[in-house]
């Protein structure tokens, strides 16, 4: 499917529409430092333009949501963090509540990744997770993978791979596809779109998949956004790809009312 005729289904389709994205690597550039990912130009206003175009327009992210909140702050937006863990409600985030009785593992497996691997950048995601970075280290050997999975193991919490970072997170049955499958069932949309970069955007592709094919949706779009590390997975299930965060923000602007003739970078 190119561009032009993905815009034009989704607009076919009519109210009410569902735009719901990811935010590394498909809003914001992915960068060495995590603490330092911000939207591309253009993101929030089109997220905005979106909303005011009677959109409903939200975020799922592994992120947990104070960050998100920090960063992406636009009105009536819908944020939801830690892969469908935790949530925006009322501007403050709320984690599910049977993370709660794993809040000690957590800390205790950050605790040990903090001193096993003081080369590397160790992300405390509240009583969620702990992800461990090395994108900055410029990679790192098998076997420090292995002790990552280790402290996984010994702490009884499930480990999740993620670009150039190894993510240890409660053992509770969610991602993101149950969180945009949620999204779909509360809003009942008629179009729904996602958009993503990565493995653990796979189950999102799925979700919206699931409501195409269940005839819960009259137009589904799932976006692929390109990168030099975007796994060929990603590249298969998607219905249409972009160039990057900037290829997404410029396919977001066509899918307001009146956008002008589609001019997203797009590949495939």
């Amino acid at each position: 499917m190119d561009l032009q005729a993905a815009v034009e289904l989704l607009a076919a389709a009519g109210d009410p529409r569902l735009i719901v994205c990811d935010y590394d690597g498909t809003l914001a550039p992915i960068v060495a430092d995590p603490e330092r990912a911000v939207p591309a130009p253009g993101a929030l206003a089109a997220l905005a333009a979106l909303r005011d175009d009677g959109a409903q327009v939200a975020l799922v992210s592994g992120r947990p949501v104070a960050y998100l909140l920090r960063h992406v702050d636009v009105g009536g937006v819908e944020i939801i963090g830690q892969y469908g863990l935790e949530q925006a409600v009322d501007g403050r985030p709320v984690a599910d509540p049977r993370a709660r009785e794993f809040a000690a593992a957590v800390r205790a497996a950050a605790d040990d990744c903090e001193a096993a691997f003081a080369d590397l950048h160790v992300e405390r995601k509240g009583e969620i997770a702990v992800t461990v970075h090395w994108r900055e280290a410029g990679g790192v050997e098998s076997r420090v993978i292995a002790e990552i999975d280790a402290i996984a193991r010994r702490h009884g919490l499930w480990v999740h791979p993620t670009r150039m970072a190894r993510e240890l997170r409660v053992p509770l049955p969610v991602d993101k596809g149950a969180a945009v499958a949620a999204l779909v069932q509360r809003h009942a949309p008629r179009a729904a779109v996602f958009g993503g970069d990565d493995r653990g955007d796979l189950a999102a592709f799925a979700a919206i998949d699931a409501a195409r094919h269940g005839g819960h949706v009259a137009a589904a779009l799932n976006v692929g956004v390109l990168s030099p590390e975007a796994p060929p997975e990603l590249v298969e299930a998607a219905d249409i790809l972009v160039d990057g965060p900037a290829g997404f923000v410029a396919l977001l602007e066509q899918l307001t009312r009146g956008a002008a003739t589609p001019r997203a970078t797009t590949s495939g």
